[in-house]
């Protein structure tokens, strides 16, 4: 009988070992050494989409052109996928061509990784010499390109009703 515990005693701490031993390894190996500052980022992004308003009301074509990904994709309410960035920078003057006044982006879930970071919100849009008032949603995913986040693929949405047709 002392034997069959002594047996199951080193079965357990074998199991208990091994156990621990293979944890520990799979923790090294899933952050693979990388610290992902994700505080850090999201202020990177804050101040990335405020330039990135800034320049619809300021017509500042050259930097919406420098902040897209050169395999950038957009998509616009309805249209069709905008895709690279020569494409995007076309859709870019025709927004700013709008005439925008205000233009605000909120971020409401911000995550991802040393590769993606995704942010999620609401947005606020000013235009034209009606002052039309649009609200939506968008997703903006930004990736590292040449060292540098910029946006890989944008997509913003109305939240607003549509018009009655007649």
């Amino acid at each position: 009988m002392k034997q069959v515990s002594i047996y199951f005693l080193a079965i357990i701490c074998t199991v208990l070992t091994t156990g621990c031993g293979n944890n520990a390894s799979k923790d090294t190996n899933k952050n693979s050494g990388v610290i992902f500052d994700s505080i850090a980022m999201k202020k990177i992004i804050d101040e990335k989409t405020n330039k990135f308003t800034q320049a619809h009301i300021t017509k500042d074509t050259a930097y919406l052109n420098q902040i897209f990904t050169q395999d950038a994709r957009a998509y616009p309410p309805n249209s069709d996928v905008v895709t690279g960035l020569a494409a995007i920078s076309a859709v870019n003057s025709e927004w700013v061509n709008y005439g925008i006044k205000e233009f605000s982006e909120e971020s409401t879930s911000f995550y991802g990784n040393q590769d993606y970071l995704i942010d999620e919100g609401k947005y606020y849009l000013r235009y034209g010499e009606n002052d039309i008032i649009d609200k939506g949603k968008y997703i903006n995913i930004w990736k590292k390109e040449n060292g540098d986040w910029k946006i890989y693929s944008n997509i913003w949405n109305t939240s607003l009703p549509a018009a009655p047709t007649k």
